[in-house]
């Protein structure tokens, strides 16, 4: 299940580029009486957060703007928007973020997202922050609320570090793609290890000449979004096992089944 939702997630991409950069439903009409009568960063609609949620995100918002410099704005909505009015209304320029969530285009969250944010972080970044926090899967299982500040989370975050090019932190989903690729990858090294000539313990020339396959499934697609997105050891550490242990198993199999075929071959 986990690999599935793995698979439809990096297949919503190429959609989550024209939702994230094309279409702005919240800026397609203009009514200003649905704004505030008061300065907030936050205009919740939609009701996705409650009373003391909303209290507590409008002073993060202001404390990390006060802070940094980056202006980062939340607009819910469903049936009412106040579209082109939050622009004025907030002063949106090159240093804001608007992040807007809504759930009738299938995806909840969809941004505006200013020049100079940009230059931290790229275009690929608002469309891997948004099919991970706002896929189906995520708000059923967190909340909108959840989807929400999780993505604004990851927005501060990189924001502190300078900048980033992928977004931090690793779901299971994509752990569990991580780990597939390196067991698949140590079952290719391990069936390519197994000695093809009487003497030989390694076949070094079989597993040099099908490197570049298990050295991609294992370190392109197994290792890399694991360093690049956490810190942590232990999924790198289980990736690590997995390939081992895929790689002994097959060179195993490949005794029990080839070798023996090599072997009844030699004694005839």
């Amino acid at each position: 299940m986990g690999a599935q939702r793995g698979i439809k997630t990096l297949l919503a991409v190429a959609f989550a580029l024209l939702l994230t950069f094309g279409a702005r439903p919240a800026l397609a009409s203009d009514n200003p009486e649905l704004l505030p009568d008061h300065a907030t960063p936050v205009i919740d609609l939609a009701r996705a957060f409650s009373e003391r949620q909303k209290g507590d995100l409008e002073e993060s918002l202001d404390t990390f703007e006060t802070r940094s410099g980056w202006k980062l704005r939340v607009l819910t909505q469903y049936e009412r928007t106040p579209g082109l009015a939050v622009k004025e209304f907030w002063g949106l320029d090159e240093r804001s973020l608007l992040l807007v969530a809504d759930p009738r285009g299938g995806n909840l969250l969809n941004f505006n997202v200013g020049d100079a944010f940009f230059a931290l972080m790229p275009r690929t970044w608002w469309v891997e922050l948004q099919t991970r926090y706002g896929n189906q899967y995520y708000v059923r299982d967190h909340g909108e609320d959840g989807a929400i500040l999780a993505a604004l989370d990851a927005v501060e975050v990189c924001l502190d570090r300078g900048g980033c090019q992928v977004v931090p932190g690793l779901p299971q989903e994509q752990w569990l793609w991580t780990l597939s690729t390196a067991i698949l990858g140590g079952l290719i090294a391990g069936f390519a290890a197994y000695p093809r000539k009487h003497g030989e313990v390694i076949s070094w020339s079989w597993l040099l000449l099908l490197s570049p396959l298990w050295v991609m499934l294992f370190g392109v697609f197994g290792i890399a979004p694991v360093v690049t997105r956490t810190s942590e050891i232990l999924p790198l550490l289980r990736n690590g096992l997995g390939f081992v242990g895929a790689a002994v198993l097959a060179y195993l199999i490949a005794g029990a089944t080839v070798g023996k075929d090599r072997q009844g071959a030699e004694e005839s």
